[in-house]
């Protein structure tokens, strides 16, 4: 079992920044991929930016590219989302999630923190 803990949400202006934290903890994730997905109310969930915790490639959703950044410290079990030129429609429930099988089906899931982005 992993246990995801996210945290760094909140409310700032557009053009702003935040960098958002998930702590994992738990059974070992050496070869896991972590992901962070958003979700508004009404709408489906949505993939924004993954990293493989063993080589540290990144993947990006295309609305997000440039402007937010995934890493990982293997050292604090800790990734991170830094999140710059906030825009309104960035506005969502932010989640952590770990990819157990690598078969992009995240099987461990944050309890999620909230990012509102002001015009």
């Amino acid at each position: 079992q992993v246990q995801l803990v996210e945290s760094g949400g909140g409310l700032v202006q557009a053009g702003g920044s935040l960098r958002l934290s998930c702590a994992a903890s738990g059974r070992t994730f050496s070869s896991y991929h972590m992901g962070w997905f958003r979700q508004v109310p009404g709408k489906e969930r949505e993939f924004v930016a993954a990293i493989s915790w063993l080589s540290g490639r990144t993947y990006y959703a295309d609305s997000v590219k440039v402007r937010f950044t995934i890493s990982r410290d293997r050292a604090k079990n800790t990734v991170y989302l830094q999140m710059n030129s906030l825009k309104p429609e960035d506005t969502a429930v932010y989640y952590c999630a770990a990819d157990r099988d690598l078969d992009g089906k995240y099987d461990y899931w944050g309890q999620g923190t909230q990012v509102t982005v002001s015009s």
